[in-house]
């Protein structure tokens, strides 16, 4: 089983962080440059984004990172648009549009938080969505979040610690992770401690930040085209269910406290704006339940989520949206749970609510669209790939990175010798030669190699995964192994001399890549990246 980074022991941060020390001997272990300086004078926009890079190859390749095509474009549609209204706010001048990365990613975990990391990372737990009733609410969030970034609270926060101690700087976005999941061992719970407060002293904002994060991501929120009372919603939906349940789920409100000025606040800003309908609520409805499904894998969790639809109130007293998700994620939970026919009446149903609903024409669409690939991902499950390829076709012209995926995941199912297989590893090729950063791609062409028999070409994909995510030291190591794997007698030439360009390539990259943090030394080709 793979060890998250996440639960790494703190000894291991602060040797970390005493290695870095400057006049540390350069051999072919690379460690971190020390921070010291930069940090406590300035961050500027370069050294953010190299910070935030130097943690997200960990974070990318973490278990906890969700990889699920659906949510993943979910959150894009809401994120995007609040980047595109933050410059054209102006809030994200020339300085770092183009050098920070403006990228969202999601969290497995069940607690209600969302954090932004250096460089323009913004992290999202699946419990941050599975609790919101709109789109508009989520989109509150994210733009607070953002404007941490846009308005460089972070490089101003970590600029103006020096008095905190350079390990504490080194275990500060390692910890962000374990310090906020709550699934952590009790084993580990002197770990988590330790990491959450390095974390606290140098992520929390002062209140003149929030309530600068507040103004400025309603601003972005509105002009993003969301309405602003999901802002408002939010801080009261938050604000009630810290109080009624303090069990640390929601560490969010801990770095973000709120108080009666900000909600108050809020509640001006809405004033002053024309009143907005929240749009969207069937998906979003169908998107929270599928975050609630995921958020927390454990086969008890799943059970309980069977019969959520149960509880939910009846369609005439909550407008339906709570029966239509509570449906969906009882019929996820007993995909999971391989409880196939129960997931077929579970989904049936939720496609009479949808009916019973009634919502606007492009509401209804969107919403449709969530269950045919909910009932295409019931049909992989049970290995009917004809069946799950039917549904998908209803969805017709569909070009979307989800449609993409959910047809390698039929074809996987299918038999070795299906065309679909073979046109799965074409469509796959030709996204990753687009997509090259897309990890999950890669991933995905790797199993469909294997099942194709063409195992060099699967272990290039697996490098590349590791490539994708950041991690050269990985996927040169992989490389590697490929390479020699290459030398045998029956393997594909062609493919071999790819392997080894990429190779090359990788390496080159990786020593340029410590040029830049150590330059004026001498790098030897075998130096690694600090892990």
């Amino acid at each position: 089983m793979t060890t998250s980074f996440a639960t790494r022991p703190l000894l291991t941060l602060i040797a970390a962080a005493m290695l870095a020390l400057p006049g540390a001997p350069l051999n072919a272990q690379v460690n971190l440059p020390a921070l010291g300086d930069s940090v406590s004078q300035d961050l500027d926009v370069s050294a953010e984004r190299q910070l935030g890079e130097r943690y997200m190859r960990q974070i990318r390749l973490d278990p906890a990172v969700v990889q699920d095509p659906l949510l993943q474009e979910y959150m894009a549609t809401i994120f995007e648009p609040l980047i595109a209204g933050s410059r054209k706010l102006g809030h994200i001048g020339e300085d770092i549009q183009t050098r920070f990365a403006w990228e969202s990613f999601l969290v497995e975990d069940k607690s209600v938080n969302a954090f932004a990391l250096p460089g323009g990372y913004i992290g999202t737990h699946l419990g941050l969505i599975a609790m919101t009733v709109s789109r508009d609410e989520l989109a509150s969030v994210l733009a607070h979040e953002i404007s941490h970034v846009t308005q460089r609270h972070i490089a101003r926060r970590i600029a103006g610690d020096s008095k905190n101690s350079m390990i504490a700087i080194a275990g500060l976005l390692l910890g962000v992770l374990a310090a906020t999941r709550g699934n952590i061992d009790l084993a580990n719970a002197g770990i988590v401690g330790g990491q959450a407060a390095a974390t606290q002293m140098s992520l929390n904002f002062s209140r003149d930040m929030e309530r600068e994060a507040d103004r400025v991501g309603f601003n972005v929120l509105v002009e993003a085209g969301f309405a602003g009372s999901g802002m408002v919603s939010m801080f009261e939906r938050m604000e009630q269910a810290y109080h009624l349940m303090d069990n640390g789920a929601f560490p969010y409100l801990r770095s973000h406290p709120l108080t009666s000025e900000r909600i108050g606040d809020a509640r001006t800003r809405l004033a002053l704006e024309p009143f907005a309908r929240p749009r969207g609520l069937a998906e979003h409805a169908l998107m929270a339940a599928r975050a609630r499904a995921l958020m927390d894998p454990r086969v008890d969790a799943w059970k309980v989520l069977e019969n959520y639809d149960a509880g939910a109130r009846n369609i005439r007293e909550s407008g339906g949206y709570e029966q239509l998700g509570a449906r969906y994620a009882a019929a996820l939970a007993s995909i999971k749970l391989r409880n196939f026919d129960r997931a077929e009446a579970t989904l049936r149903s939720a496609e009479v609510t949808l009916q019973l609903i009634n919502p606007s024409p492009s509401e209804t669409v969107a919403a449709r669209r969530q269950l045919t690939y909910l009932r295409a991902e019931l049909a992989q499950a049970r290995g009917r790939a004809m069946e799950g390829t039917a549904a998908l076709d209803t969805l017709a012209g569909e070009k979307s990175r989800p449609m993409l995926m959910q047809r390698v995941g039929l074809a996987l199912v299918a038999d070795a010798g299906a065309p679909a297989l073979r046109d799965a590893a074409d469509a796959l090729q030709t996204h990753v030669s687009l997509q090259p950063r897309d990890s999950f791609a890669w991933a995905q062409l790797a199993l469909v190699w294997q099942k194709l028999g063409q195992p060099l070409r699967a272990v290039r994909a697996q490098a590349e995964v590791y490539a994708a995510a950041g991690d050269l030291n990985g996927a040169i190591d992989r490389m590697s192994s490929g390479l020699r794997q290459s030398r045998r007698p029956d393997a594909d030439q062609v493919e071999a001399s790819v392997i080894e360009a990429r190779l090359r390539a990788l390496t080159y990259e990786r020593q340029s890549m410590l040029g830049e943090m150590f330059p004026g030394r001498y790098i030897p080709p075998d130096a690694r990246l600090p892990d």
